[in-house]
């Protein structure tokens, strides 16, 4: 799945919502600082983590690649 950037970035928790994999901001910022989501093959705790062209976001079983 790609996510296509509108502007220079776009922070982990909106992305999460704007596709639709979780159902809220509350959700997201859970999931993020259980630990269920991976940015470039890394935990990342970071709720407002910004993400440009090239990073991608593992949640689940979804690959989710940041394109500009």
């Amino acid at each position: 799945m790609e996510f296509k950037l509108r502007t220079e970035f776009v922070e982990l928790d909106n992305m999460l919502k704007a596709l639709e994999l979780v159902n809220s901001g509350a959700e997201a910022k859970q999931r993020i600082q259980a630990g269920s989501v991976r940015v470039n093959g890394l935990i990342e705790s970071r709720i407002r983590r910004k993400l440009r062209p090239g990073d991608f976001v593992e949640f689940g079983s979804q690959r989710v690649d940041v394109v500009g």
